[in-house]
């Protein structure tokens, strides 16, 4: 009887210790799951045009791992103004042909490779407190992954010109900040990650 009452405490403990960590804000360490760097679980999945636009937004960040090993070590620095200011040219010329204002387009592309140096900031840090967490591959920066990038590029243009109706709804930032974290937790990204993803987005609602 008094084992039974032990392990029923012992799980009421676990559930409450459970709650409790997936309800408190993340400090200083990297949770393995986004709701804990969130404080909150991710929502239920909402479908639609700001869904596609979080998604090609995760798959561009998932990117910046690449880069990151592609630089490490090599001196080339997270920073690269004269390669942002060739990307950002790029968007405002071919969102014209897509129907959306370059001013958006390029805030949008600007918050896109802002989050990308805050992942690359993290995981050059983590690598040098943690050597054995070094990627032991160097990915051709050139030929592997901006062609990779360049991609996505035209599916995130594709998807801010068939969100144009619901990027203009008062709803758009709590929508979109919704499906960034259902997004996050279905790929298992760790705060860095999710909280990267996040800083990715503000402009396609005009913030």
């Amino acid at each position: 009887m008094r084992t039974r009452k032990r392990r029923t405490a012992g799980a009421a403990a676990a559930a409450l210790a459970a709650t409790t960590l997936m309800c408190a804000p993340a400090s200083g360490a990297t949770p393995g799951h986004p709701a804990e760097a969130f404080g909150t679980p991710p929502p239920p999945a909402r479908g639609g045009a700001l869904t596609a636009v979080a998604k090609v937004s995760a798959d561009r960040l998932a990117l910046a791992d690449l880069v990151a090993a592609a630089k490490y070590g090599t001196g080339e620095p997270i920073s690269d103004p004269a390669r942002e200011r060739v990307v950002l040219d790029d968007v405002a010329e071919r969102s014209a042909a897509r129907g959306v204002d370059r001013r958006l387009a390029t805030a949008v592309f600007r918050d896109q490779i802002e989050a990308s140096k805050d992942v690359q900031r993290g995981l050059f840090a983590r690598w040098d407190r943690y050597p054995s967490a070094r990627p032991t591959r160097l990915p051709d920066l050139a030929g592997e992954v901006r062609p990779r990038l360049d991609r996505i590029t035209v599916r995130l243009l594709d998807g801010l010109a068939a969100a144009e109706r619901p990027r203009g709804e008062p709803a758009c930032t709590p929508r979109l900040r919704a499906d960034a974290v259902r997004e996050a937790g279905e790929r298992r990204f760790d705060a860095l990650h999710a909280q990267a993803l996040l800083r990715a987005l503000p402009s396609v609602c005009g913030a």
